[in-house]
């Protein structure tokens, strides 16, 4: 169904104007309904998450007042809480016993910080993201940038439980065996750096995965790094890894046998200066594994689901972060084979493919 206007009627709509196809609107509105749902379903997700609630509910069916004695917590509140996730079909509910419950796979993906799946650190992820709005809408007018330490908190502890499942469920198993004689290396006893390491979640795993390796974690953002030396502390590790504040152009080892770079080199402002860097940090038969965001190599390949999430979190981090460093670049979450082929072989690599792929990441290996 179509509207117009009626000139019969004295309608001052301006007559060169479109017609608005009804049907067509009423469906972006649903869609942008479904949008909101999601939008404000993120801060529920939290509440469930860090309340306990998911923990509580997984264990069998209950109802409101049963979960909130369980947790700690207000019934009318859990209640709402409780209506609101079955809405948006995160929970199930029993309308003729008034019992809420979950399945086994929304409780293994809600409940385990752990676990290969952990869908919770996404949301705290992207509303740390979003409290930068006003920082971003700056960048927007005048071109500035805007620095990964500038984030609220939330960026960087969502930032790791959103990653850590995926290279728990994928690094040991799939990406460093895809690795041209990396695995052997590593059993022996190699030197390893993880650049850009956040609080040390790919780091720590390696380290405990091959005890005869050294490894050196870096990254610029200084609180992570303190939080990445109590990980290993932690995880028992620390006597053979070394965290250090430093940016990826100025990593100080040479002769390693492997390099890695997870999930940031399309947010450096000069990626080629790194990589030419990692080059020259490399042992003559060394590897440098790039893991980054799964991506086509045109805007259409990624105008897709999984495109627009990596889309929406590169215009508040990603590129932002890339425009506050020199370099002259912003490669963005969505940057593609090609382009990343590019930066290494402007950096003087020989040798380039992609090793292994999900849903999330592509895994690329370069050596000199």
């Amino acid at each position: 169904m179509t509207t117009t206007a009626d000139p019969a009627a004295g309608s001052t709509e301006d007559p060169t104007a479109p017609a608005i196809d009804m049907d067509a609107l009423m469906g972006f509105v649903g869609a942008f309904v479904g949008d909101l749902g999601a939008t404000v379903g993120a801060g529920n997700v939290l509440l469930g998450e860090r309340l306990g609630l998911y923990r509580a509910l997984a264990a069998g069916p209950t109802d409101a007042r049963t979960l909130a004695a369980a947790t700690g917590t207000d019934p009318r509140y859990v209640e709402e809480w409780l209506r609101g996730q079955a809405a948006g079909g995160y929970v199930e509910h029993d309308a003729a016993t008034g019992t809420w419950s979950m399945t086994p796979e929304k409780a293994f993906a809600l409940t385990d910080p752990t676990g290969p799946v952990f869908l919770p650190g996404a949301f705290e992820l992207a509303l740390g993201a979003l409290k930068a709005l006003p920082e971003i809408e700056h960048a927007f007018r005048t071109g500035a940038g805007y620095g990964w330490h500038e984030h609220d908190h939330d960026v960087f502890t969502g930032c790791e439980r959103f990653f850590r499942p995926g290279y728990l469920m994928h690094l040991l198993p799939e990406w460093i065996p895809a690795l041209e004689g990396v695995e052997a290396r590593l059993e022996r006893g190699a030197r390893v750096a993880d650049l850009g390491c956040g609080h040390g979640a790919s780091t720590v795993l390696m380290a405990q995965a091959f005890p005869a390796s050294t490894f050196v974690g870096s990254d610029y953002h200084r609180a992570s790094i303190e939080a990445a030396r109590q990980r290993a502390d932690e995880a028992g590790v620390a006597d053979r890894v070394r965290f250090y504040v430093a940016g990826a152009q100025s990593l100080d080892e040479h002769d390693l046998d492997l390099v890695t770079t997870f999930d940031c080199l399309h947010d450096m402002g000069d990626p080629v200066g790194a990589a030419r860097h990692i080059r020259a940090s490399l042992a003559p038969d060394g590897t440098w594994m790039i893991v980054e965001p799964a991506a086509g190599d045109t805007v259409a390949d990624n105008l897709n689901p999984v495109g627009r999430v990596f889309y929406g979190f590169s215009t508040f981090l990603c590129v932002p972060n890339a425009m506050s460093q020199s370099g002259g670049y912003a490669l963005g979450a969505q940057a593609g084979e090609a382009a990343i082929r590019q930066v290494v072989s402007d950096a003087g690599f020989t040798r380039f493919r992609r090793v292994a792929e999900t849903p999330f990441n592509h895994v690329y290996e370069a050596r000199p």
